[in-house]
């Protein structure tokens, strides 16, 4: 009995120790996106509570959470609360299997990557939840967008992630960074890695593929008739996905938690600040991406991901495993 309350008080301990920063690096980013958007139009963006507006973000949650929740009289209630905490679970729980060093994760399970793309594809039932129940036909048309967009481009993440797989032989997301001791993936996959990079925009609903949240055709799309807290936990689902694809990305193709060269002062660096460093890089580039490029046109978007990204990542993964296999390169596991 005292063995079992042990375990689950270091478990809890440890889920703790992740979800407390996921959150408050979530408020961070926040912050650190509205200052790359301001800087890049010649503004200084948040910069009034706290120093250099760090506070800004908190400042807003605790605005939403004494704002009044307002449940439309025609809504399905029930599958309208449900949404945004279907929608915020989904995106913290993929962290469990992020691995930030060789020692540092909640769950090593041989399967990360399968668990991850399980998790990001539940995450869409969230959105075509708060868009039908909402009983409006804004929400519902940005719920029939988003729903169609992560689908498809969910399809060329999948073969993106087979090329990786090929070159490691394991699913366990500590294997894959262990891999590229000596290379990083972005060397020999770089074309997969501008395609995975583009594909985890439009998966996130980030500009130039943010389609369902269209201001100037849908409102706010899925989020139109949310306010209060309801609204602040979708924006923190949303948040934390980005995170997690960029997680994601640092994990599969630049080496996660190893240093940039094996070194002497580099490698006494701990490994998260290495991780922490190539997420907070992959996000800078997901923000300045927000502020210089046009909306892209929903014809254009189903296009890019079928008729482009899917032929190209099927033809480059044809490639990658051909080559392995000329070399004799192919990754060997003794099963024990």
């Amino acid at each position: 009995m005292i063995d079992t309350i042990l375990i689950l008080l270091n478990e809890s301990s440890k889920i703790l120790f992740l979800l407390i920063p996921v959150l408050i690096s979530v408020a961070m980013i926040v912050w650190l996106d509205r200052r790359v958007w301001g800087l890049v139009q010649k503004r200084k963006g948040p910069n009034v509570v706290g120093p250099f507006g760090l506070l800004q973000t908190i400042a807003d949650a605790l605005k939403y959470i004494f704002k009044e929740i307002i449940i439309p009289a025609s809504a399905n209630k029930t599958i309208f609360i449900l949404a945004p905490i279907v929608t915020m679970t989904l995106a913290l729980v993929a962290w469990a299997v992020i691995p930030f060093s060789e020692d540092l994760l909640i769950a090593d399970i041989n399967v990360g990557i399968l668990y991850l793309f399980a998790i990001s594809s539940l995450g869409v039932y969230g959105i075509i939840m708060g868009g039908w129940a909402s009983n409006s036909k804004y929400p519902f048309l940005g719920a029939i967008r988003s729903a169609a967009q992560m689908v498809s481009y969910e399809v060329s993440i999948g073969i993106i992630i087979i090329n990786v797989l090929l070159c490691v032989g394991s699913l366990n997301l500590k294997d894959i960074v262990l891999a590229q001791q000596n290379l990083w993936f972005i060397v020999p996959l770089f074309p997969m890695f501008v395609i995975y990079f583009i594909s985890a925009l439009a998966e996130t609903n980030r500009p130039p593929f943010d389609l369902p949240e269209a201001e100037a055709e849908l409102v706010a799309g899925y989020q139109t008739e949310y306010s209060g807290m309801m609204y602040a936990m979708f924006w923190l689902g949303e948040y934390a996905n980005i995170l997690l694809m960029c997680a994601l990305g640092s994990i599969l193709f630049l080496g996660g938690w190893l240093p940039i060269f094996d070194i002497y002062p580099l490698n006494l660096i701990p490994g998260p600040f290495w991780m922490i460093t190539k997420i907070l890089f992959l996000f800078f580039l997901f923000a300045i991406l927000k502020a210089i490029v046009p909306r892209y046109r929903y014809d254009q978007l189903m296009r890019l991901g079928w008729k482009i990204f899917l032929p190209f990542s099927l033809v480059y993964v044809v490639l990658t495993a051909s080559f392995l296999f000329y070399f004799d390169l192919l990754p060997t596991r003794v099963i024990e």
